[in-house]
């Protein structure tokens, strides 16, 4: 018979568990939709150039940081800690937010350049793109913040 004070450990994947396991296998999306963002924006002409900038600096920060958080877990430099659920936990759920307040901005704007340009525009069609991509990212990184707290909680 199992002792009631014992409690199961969570368990931070490595190596190619990361493509197998949730919330760990939304990296690859999360690099893709973040990725396709920072193309699309840094396409199209950046006018107003502050809520674009702040758009481009989510998207790459988010992509840069994510790529190093997967690596990081790929290589197993974790060591099973519960101090990196905690840490996946907090990334994701900053990088949701971040990226949340880039996708409203970014469809600010997008709402308002359509009154100046056709609507046929190639700059129109890419900022379309663009938001509707980071809204996606948006709800991956949200997605990855539930998982990883669920994880955390299990430590």
């Amino acid at each position: 018979m199992m002792d009631p004070n014992t409690a199961t450990m969570g368990n931070l994947p490595r190596g190619m568990g990361i493509c197998t396991t949730i919330p760990d296998i939304l990296y690859l999306p999360e690099l893709v939709f973040g990725g396709l963002v920072w193309i699309l924006v840094a396409c199209t002409l950046v006018v107003p150039a502050n809520p674009q900038a702040w758009v481009m600096f989510v998207s790459l920060f988010c992509f840069c940081m994510t790529f190093i958080w997967m690596v990081m877990f790929f290589c197993g430099t974790h060591n099973n800690r519960g101090s990196w659920a905690a840490a996946d936990f907090a990334y994701h759920g900053i990088a949701a937010f971040f990226y949340l307040s880039a996708s409203v901005a970014l469809a600010k704007v997008t709402l308002e350049i359509k009154e100046t340009i056709p609507l046929y525009s190639q700059n129109y069609k890419l900022d379309i793109s663009a938001v509707v991509f980071s809204y996606v990212a948006t709800l991956l990184y949200f997605i990855h913040t539930i998982f990883s707290a669920i994880r955390w909680k299990s430590f």
